[in-house]
């Protein structure tokens, strides 16, 4: 149930890319990254969970 929702969107959004080819879904993937930034030292910072599991934001 934790990541429940995380699911459903990805579903979601690979229904409805479905008609597209693989260059304009890649294409789309490439258009939401465009201004985010994700650095390493996030990926790796201690967030003082036992699991290692991020909070979701």
């Amino acid at each position: 149930m934790k990541h429940l929702q995380r699911y459903v969107t990805d579903f979601a959004g690979r229904h409805n890319a479905r008609s597209s080819d693989t260059l304009d879904q890649l294409g789309g993937i490439v258009r939401n990254m465009r201004g985010k930034r994700l650095m390493y030292k996030w990926l790796i910072a201690d967030n003082g969970l036992a699991s290692g599991a991020r909070p979701v934001a």
